[in-house]
Parts: C-alpha cells; sequence; structure tokens
C-alpha cells in the first residue's frame, strides 16, 4: 500500500490578502464600466472580462482555489456555456427577422428615475461575451484547483478513488 501524501497548509501573506481584499471589488467595477463603455468606448464583454479574470487570479493567488470557487455558487461550466448560449442567441436572432447575422438593434425606454435610456441588442451580445470570458478563467482556476468540487456536502474520500 502506498502512502497518500500529506499537504502541507498554504502559508498565507497578509499584505497580499489586504491588498486583494481592497482591490478586489474596483476591479470588478473597472470590469463592468468597461463591459458597458464598450459600445462608444473602446472596451466591451472580452475586455471586461479579462479585467474580471485579473480580479478572480489575484484572488486566486491570494487565497487558492476554494477562495475562488466562494466567489459563485455557479460552477464555471454553467457561466461558460450561459455566455456561449447569449452569445449565440443574440448574434443569430437577426436571422428570423430577415436581418443578416449580429445586426444591431436599438432599444429605447422611458426609465421613472433615470429618464430616457437607450441600449442595443450588442450589449446582450457583450454581455454573453463577458460571460463566456470570466467561465474560461474560472474553468483554467478549477484545472489548477487540487480536487474538483464535488456536488455533495462531504468530499470524496482517498478510498473512494482507487
Amino acid at each position: 500500500m502506498t502512502a497518500i501524501p500529506t499537504q502541507r497548509p498554504m502559508t498565507r501573506l497578509v499584505i497580499l490578502d489586504r491588498s486583494v481584499r481592497v482591490l478586489f471589488h474596483p476591479i470588478l467595477m473597472v470590469s463592468l464600466y468597461l463591459l458597458f463603455a464598450g459600445h462608444n468606448q473602446p472596451g466591451g464583454g472580452f475586455v471586461g472580462g479579462l479585467v474580471a479574470g485579473a480580479a478572480l487570479a489575484m484572488q486566486f493567488v491570494a487565497g487558492g482555489i476554494d477562495e475562488v470557487r466562494r466567489l459563485s455558487r455557479f460552477r464555471p461550466w454553467t457561466i461558460l456555456g450561459t455566455g456561449l448560449l447569449v452569445s449565440f442567441l443574440t448574434a443569430s436572432a437577426p436571422l428570423f427577422f430577415g436581418d443578416a447575422i449580429l445586426t444591431t438593434t436599438l432599444f429605447i425606454r422611458e426609465v421613472p428615475i433615470l429618464g430616457t435610456v437607450k441600449t442595443t441588442s450588442a450589449l446582450l451580445f457583450d454581455l454573453g461575451v463577458y460571460f463566456l470570458v470570466v467561465g474560461l478563467v474560472l474553468m483554467i482556476f478549477e484545472a489548477f484547483g487540487d480536487e474538483p468540487a464535488s456536488h455533495s456536502p462531504h468530499p470524496p474520500s482517498h478510498e473512494a478513488r482507487r
């Protein structure tokens, strides 16, 4: 019988933990700004997703895969698949109305507090790309992680893997 190697507890750096705690949410806000500003200025779903991925990378470096897993209730492949589905449906929806693929539609709505709000269908496409990129980054971190998250509350035993 071979001995199962024991894992050493991860050494946490206080300055890194504090820095990530301070920077994580502002970086996510910048990623959302890039997502929404992408139609008139540089940015969009891909760039916003990369910036959100950088925030997740900081969290991964500071706390490991467990800290990253605590950030979302959803599995990475669910986030990626949802983003892919939203992007695909938004891109192909104009075909059902006789328009070319990726044709953008302008929506204008009156919102009680905000007034007139103008948005386009490209925002939905960018939102799908944003989720796709974030899901891909999360899947990469899952590949780096030690054990995949199980669906049961109890982690799998070492005996079950033999």
